[in-house]
């Protein structure tokens, strides 16, 4: 299984305060993701992005970043691939493309196959995705719904209505646990299997969200089943549950006028 680790600060972080470490370890060694590692952070105004399809707990430059990237925003993700696996660094998460003005950053937990033909049907795609996994066409597939909704960074627009809609349509494809940031902001949906821990320590409010709980298990609390939860420099600005569909349920390419 993929894991996710996301963190939103009011300050940037330092390394020492978070559980990289042992999120690392999760990449092949503690837990079988050893397909592959990446990790995106801001730094000033700039996303940045390292990646590789090998074992994150054996990885000499995954390590170093877990050692120095100090951030108030970081996306990272350890890749469990489908078999066999093609691991490539074009099927690495996290990815980043291009919308509405920004750089976004997606990673995801979770396997929603049918997802790429209903995006691959679409014309005027607002990104092609780099490689070949249902994660980066889900990505795509969200942007393709913020494009003409997402204008200016904010937390009251339509955008969130949409992208929930959109999420809720997706996870009803499989499974469908995500982290999404446009730079600003950190947007983690988690449909079946995601935790945060919210802090407020010396007056700079922060969470980190993963996969599975780690360090302190019991300050960790686990999403609603379908809950959209959206953070700004640490502060939760909103929440919106969803409900899907049981995966059984299938999305066929005329029920595209149900979107918004």
């Amino acid at each position: 299984m993929c894991e996710l680790f996301g963190l939103s600060s009011s300050h940037p972080r330092a390394p020492g305060a978070l559980p990289l470490v042992e999120f690392r370890s999760h990449g092949g060694d503690k837990a079988d993701n050893p397909d592959g590692w990446g990790i995106a952070w801001r730094c000033g105004q700039d996303l940045f992005l390292e990646k590789e399809p090998l074992p994150g707990f054996s990885s000499a430059r995954f390590d170093r970043l877990v050692q120095t990237v100090e951030s108030s925003l970081i996306v990272a993700h350890l890749r469990k691939a489908r078999w066999p696996p093609v691991n490539t660094l074009g099927n690495t998460h996290p990815f980043i493309h291009a919308c509405c003005g920004r750089q976004w950053v997606f990673a995801h937990n979770g396997m929603v196959p049918e997802v790429v033909a209903t995006e691959s049907a679409l014309c005027d795609a607002p990104c092609l995705p780099d490689g070949q996994t249902d994660s980066e066409f889900a990505f795509c597939h969200l942007l393709r719904f913020l494009t003409d909704h997402y204008q200016t960074p904010g937390t009251d627009d339509d955008w969130i209505g949409i992208l929930s809609a959109v999420s809720e349509k997706i996870a009803s494809l499989g499974k469908f646990n995500f982290l999404l940031s446009d730079g600003k902001l950190l947007i983690a949906y988690g449909h079946d299997r995601l935790h945060y821990q919210e802090s407020a320590d010396a007056g700079s409010p922060s969470v980190v969200i993963a996969t599975e709980p780690m360090g302190d298990k019991a300050s960790w609390t686990p999403f609603a089943p379908g809950e959209l939860r959206i953070y700004l420099d640490g502060v939760r600005v909103r929440q919106v549950f969803t409900h899907p569909a049981p995966s059984a349920a299938r999305w066929n390419h005329d029920e595209q006028s149900d979107l918004p």
